[in-house]
């Protein structure tokens, strides 16, 4: 890992830099700086990852970022649809039905 790492990202501070900083600060410096970089994965195998344990969780409002993170860092919309089929079966139908609802509302009017 690079300890310096400085992606640019700034989700945290957009969102809460006024209202909570602390919390800006360890979402853009240590969770997408340095997690986020991290050698260990690829920011593919990161964002499936993600993407299941936040589908395992019920938490559709950071899937909907998370979903569309995915396939900026490489996962295609079929495999996500495999992904969220396959993790209805172990994290619960209802998780499934309502990531898979985030999907499709997330990709309305793109094709295949």
């Amino acid at each position: 890992m690079t300890s310096n790492t400085t992606t640019g990202w700034t989700g945290g501070e957009k969102t809460f830099g006024d209202f909570a900083p602390g919390l800006a600060h360890y979402t853009d410096k240590v969770l997408f700086d340095q997690v986020w970089e991290r050698d260990g994965l690829g920011k593919r195998d990161r964002s499936l990852i993600t993407v299941a344990a936040l589908t395992a969780l019920g938490k559709t409002d950071q899937l909907r970022f998370h979903l569309g993170f995915a396939q900026e860092n490489g996962v295609t919309l079929e495999e996500l649809k495999e992904a969220i089929l396959q993790l209805a079966f172990y994290t619960g139908w209802p998780n499934g039905m309502a990531a898979m609802g985030v999907l499709k509302e997330s990709n309305r009017g793109e094709q295949d």
